[in-house]
């Protein structure tokens, strides 16, 4: 004989659904020899004290066997109305094998007591191993990361509401929950906390899958409520050195360096964050799945110095709760409410936790470096090269910590970072960014707002927008229209995706068109807002430099956005668009490159490119302002090899002079008042100071003359970040110490410089572009780099460069282009966009290019089966011969596009054959 009790707790309003569900199943007990010996609904005057909630009912039921109670599980009829039980029932709790004396004896004991004590069960992968809690408290207790453990004993992993100044959790509940153990999964059922009169109840099912724990948290509210703070759920880890960051599903970067003092807290709005340490290589991804919602998180650093992290799922977007009246604030100090309070609907949410362990090297791990310091490089890109993404849908050069959280929409590396930083979250999340500032900060005539910030104290007067765009106090700084353009062109590269770049056409001619429209008097380079310094405004990045007029910062950084932008134009089919910028960029440039006296911005006297001419033709900032004459060099507007080469000549002999560790923004000072007066006595902020944001195009402008310059800047910029992690704004020009209450991510953009243009690694819109730079101590590089999906292994030996991936490689003694899809494997000769050669396989396959020319060319392949080769760029309707290891296998005529295509059936599989198709 077995006996069964049954404590029946059902949702509010539902007891007609009960109780029509009750009077078909209570019935069929006595069909499979059960009695039921107890129906109980007991009123509030029936309890006199306990632990345990008051249930709606109460059931004792006897069958003779476990057979006769497993059968009436299973009547037909009773499972014909099981669904008024699920809509009714919100919980059982199920008293079972005790005799029917004991019972009766026990039974006040057993309906005050808490029927199920406390107990801990562990479910586990091969890298997690989660150990949950359940009576007085339901949370997980301890999570270990590849055996690391990572939650504080105290906290660990629980559920919140903060509701009118109360805050209520799963850490103090108000009745013991049930557990269930299946075999790949643990339910946590009846989970109550809050009022008691209208509590919060919980679900959670943990389930193990795969390499991932799966925890879903199911929650019902009783009523409406305006929710001040929800954690679904919060982890308390156990120390703030737990995890070095997290970074984002969007590409940023919660770095806990930066948390400087107790109750500092950033929210975000992500559905991934990865946290990562640095020295146990161990890493854990927590992913929110919540289809249809919105899921906000946040990052705190408690009272007692450990690292709280939270969930916030809701049905809109989350508001920061500060600043009162711009609500923009995403880092705030003393304080964790970062999130302004919502409306939660009555009744039941959802969502699952996804936990995930990865390595660290084997997801960020930048691979072998030669001649430089590798741990330091992979720092920078991997910290500061993101601490200017705010937020989704914020990203620029100023960090989320700066009190006022600015973004300079007028810097033209943002997509650049991208580069270095080399992961597909960035690119993804940078892509949304630039749809939110089409959308919100490119007014309808064209103008592209120059800033966003958390506050409004360094607008100019009636000039934001309500998403908080807005003109900077020092000017109308016009340098924001052609970075946005050159930003969507950048990025663009990255990712390869025509489609997302064809959204952007229209604000990208809607940016240059507005800029160049500002051409008065038509010598091709484009006018500020201000015809002369006495007006005091700024007009660029230097933006305390009054630069006016016609100025050389801004029309450098137009010129290369209509390059760029007018490539993209002829892969849209807009070659008319194309070519009416292509015009505007050859006009600018020929004027750039003109003596000053002539309109130009070359002064014979100094040998350098000035800052900017004001309207009555006198020339300003004649004094080697430094992003000038790199831009120009650069960018491809210096027309004359030997006035470049004494420019970057002339800079380094007075780094050399002063034993500076970075360029200053210009070698010596402006003219009195050519810039705010506070910047007087020389050097000052950017009247000389050192700003790091320009490494980038430092580098590329001595890549092809002096690589060495650049490499030893770069390395001492690394050594730099040893002793202070570059944790500046700026650096001081005469003690060279750091200055300023922020880090900017320009920081790290000599490090970029030091992939792009020594390195060589380019991406492109269709293909891996690569060309090297390095000098012999950098021989032996061996870099990982993740490009369009595949992870390629870029090898840099001098005179000779490899790029591969798990199946191919193709090898060359001088720069060229890859793309690897399918069965496909294409090589792009030098700068070429169309691909010359196109090896297609099944197999493994390497490439090794040798001469290379239209009437001749020669590679050498060791393959693992036959490859078929489709040729281009050849001589049109002109007869080949092919010839294999000196052996002449045919002769192949192109066609009138100068392509031919053939087949080879032999392979050498781990040999080289040499190949050559040459005019006879």
């Amino acid at each position: 004989m077995i006996h069964l009790t049954q404590l029946i707790y059902i949702e509010p309003g539902k007891e007609a659904e009960f109780d029509a569900f009750e009077s078909v199943a209570l019935p069929l007990i006595a069909r499979y020899n059960g009695r039921l010996l107890l129906r109980v609904r007991p009123d509030a005057s029936a309890f006199i004290e306990g632990e345990a909630e008051p249930p709606y009912e109460i059931h004792l039921v006897s069958f003779p066997t476990e057979e006769d109670f497993a059968n009436f599980g299973k009547d037909p009829e009773r499972a014909a109305a099981l669904h008024l039980k699920e809509a009714s029932v919100e919980r059982i709790v199920l008293i079972k094998g005790i005799r029917l004396l004991l019972f009766l004896f026990l039974f006040p004991l057993l309906l005050f007591a808490n029927p199920n004590p406390p107990r801990t069960i562990t479910i586990c992968n091969a890298h997690l191993t989660l150990m949950l809690e359940t009576g007085d408290r339901a949370c997980i207790r301890s999570m270990t990361v590849n055996g690391q453990e990572v939650l504080d004993a105290a906290g660990g992993g629980y559920t919140s509401v903060t509701v009118g100044g109360n805050t209520y959790s799963s850490l103090h509940l108000l009745a013991s929950p049930s557990v269930a153990r299946r075999t790949d999964s643990v339910i946590v059922d009846g989970i109550r906390y809050g009022d008691r009169r209208a509590p919060i109840r919980e679900r959670w099912v943990f389930i193990t899958s795969g390499a991932a724990i799966r925890w879903k948290i199911e929650r019902r509210l009783p009523a409406a409520t305006k929710i001040d703070g929800s954690s679904t759920p919060v982890l308390q880890f156990n120390g703030l050195d737990t995890w070095d960051g997290a970074y984002q599903g969007y590409g940023g970067l919660a770095w806990f360096y930066l948390f400087n003092e107790k109750l500092c807290t950033y929210g975000v709005h992500t559905r991934l964050s990865s946290f990562w340490n640095g020295k146990t290589g161990n890493g854990l991804d927590v992913t929110v799945e919540a289809p249809g919602k919105q899921v906000a998180m946040r990052y705190t650093r408690t009272n007692d110095d450990r690292l709280a992290f939270g969930v916030t799922v809701s049905d809109v977007p989350m508001l920061p709760r500060y600043d009162s009246g711009t609500n923009r604030r995403r880092f705030i100090r003393g304080k964790t409410d970062v999130w302004a309070s919502f409306d939660q609907p009555a009744g039941k949410s959802m969502e699952t936790i996804v936990f995930g362990y990865f390595g660290v090297n084997e997801r960020y791990g930048r691979g072998h470096f030669a001649g430089i310091d590798g741990s330091r490089v992979s720092a920078v890109l991997n910290t500061i090269a993101r601490i200017g993404v705010i937020d989704s849908l914020h990203f620029g050069g100023n960090s989320w910590h700066t009190p006022y959280g600015p973004i300079c929409l007028h810097e033209q590396y943002i997509a650049q970072l991208g580069l270095g930083i080399d992961d597909p979250h960035y690119l993804k999340g940078y892509q949304s960014c630039l749809d939110f500032y089409r959308d919100h900060a490119i007014r309808p005539d064209g103008r592209v707002i120059a800033r966003w910030a958390y506050t409004d104290e360094d607008m100019m007067s009636g000039q934001n927008t309500p998403e908080g765009f807005y003109e900077a106090q020092w000017g109308f700084l016009l340098d924001s229209n052609p970075d946005f353009v050159t930003d969507v062109s950048e990025l663009y590269d990255l990712t390869g995706d025509l489609g997302w770049v064809r959204t952007h056409q229209r604000g990208c001619e809607k940016a240059l068109d507005w800029i160049l429209a500002r051409d008065d008097d038509r010598d091709g380079l484009v006018e500020m807002m201000t015809d002369n310094e006495h007006s005091k405004r700024g007009s660029d990045w230097i933006d305390i430099i009054w630069a006016s007029y016609e100025n050389a910062f801004v029309n450098a950084k137009l010129y290369h956005a209509l390059i760029k932008w007018s490539a993209i134009e002829r892969q849209l089919n807009n070659s008319a668009k194309a070519g009416f910028y292509e015009a505007a960029a050859a006009k600018l440039r020929a004027s750039f490159n003109k003596p000053t006296r002539e309109g130009g911005f070359w002064d014979e006297e100094n040998r350098c490119y000035v800052h900017w001419l004001d309207k009555d033709g006198s020339a300003h900032g004649r004094n080697m302002v430094t992003p000038v004459n790199f831009m120009a060099i650069a960018y491809g507007i210096c027309d004359d090899a030997a006035r470049s080469h004494h420019i970057l000549d002339t800079i380094e002999t007075q780094m050399q002079r002063e034993n500076l560790f970075f360029w200053p923004i210009c070698m010596t000072s402006y003219a009195p008042g050519e810039g705010n007066d506070w910047q007087w006595p020389f050097p000052n902020y950017e009247n000389g100071d050192i700003f790091l944001s320009w490494g980038s195009v430092a580098a590329k402008a001595y890549a092809d003359y002096r690589p060495e310059v650049a490499i030893r800047y770069i390395r001492k910029v690394l050594d730099q970040y040893g002793k202070d992690g570059l944790a500046f704004q700026r650096y001081g020009r005469q003690k060279q110490d750091g200055r300023g209450d922020d880090i900017l991510s320009g920081n790290s953009l000599s490090v970029v410089g030091l992939y792009q243009a020594i390195y060589g690694i380019n991406p492109m819109y269709n293909r891996f572009y690569l060309e090297p730079h390095i000098t012999p101590e950098l021989a032996g590089t061996e870099l990982n780099y993740g490009f369009r999906g595949r992870k390629l292994k870029v090898r840099l030996d001098m005179g000779r460069y490899t790029v591969a991936d798990r199946t191919t490689s193709i090898t060359a003694a001088t720069a060229f282009g890859s793309f690897h899809t399918g069965d496909t494997l294409q090589f792009f000769a030098g700068t070429e966009a169309t691909p010359e050669l196109q090896a297609i396989s099944k197999d493994s396959l390497k490439l090794e290019i040798g001469a290379w020319k239209k009437e001749e060319r020669e590679w050498e392949q060791a393959a693992a089966g036959p490859v078929e080769y489709i040729a281009r760029g050849l001589e049109p309707g002109v007869e080949y011969s092919l010839f294999q290891n000196g052996k002449l296998l045919k002769k192949i005529k192109s066609n009138g596009e100068g392509q031919l295509r053939f087949r080879l059936e032999a392979y050498y599989l781990h040999a080289f054959c040499d190949l050559r198709l040459r005019v006879e």
